[in-house]
């Protein structure tokens, strides 16, 4: 099992950047593919980004491609989300995830995915 924690949400302005952090531990983690899923209010939670196990492949929702960058650090065992450009609709509880396939991504549903964060809520005002 991956333990996840998240941090860097908070409040800002349409426009605005934010950099979310998630910090693994676990003997494997860097083994996994990890991802970002929000989650609004009265939504559903939806996958937002992804990064293969080494880096080397990356997935974005098409509502974030161009203004959101997933990437890792397997030595620091952190995975980023680098947010620019944030709209309102950004607004949500964000969620690190570990993939249960190792290596590389073969779902985007939460389903499929094994260990999550706490989450740590992004606002973005307009």
């Amino acid at each position: 099992q991956v333990q996840l924690v998240e941090s860097g949400g908070g409040l800002v302005q349409a426009g605005g950047s934010l950099r979310l952090s998630c910090a693994a531990s676990g003997r494997t983690s860097s083994q996994y593919p990890m991802g970002w899923f929000r989650q609004a209010p009265g939504k559903e939670r939806e996958f937002v980004a992804g990064v293969s196990w080494n880096g080397g492949a990356t997935y974005y929702a098409d509502s974030v491609k161009g203004r959101f960058t997933i990437s890792r650090d397997n030595a620091k065992n952190t995975v980023y989300l680098q947010m620019n450009t944030l709209k309102s609709e950004d607004t949500a509880v964000y969620y690190c995830a570990a993939a249960l396939s190792l290596y590389y991504i073969v779902s985007f549903a939460p389903t499929d995915w094994g260990s999550w964060g706490q989450g740590t809520q992004v606002t973005v005002s307009s």
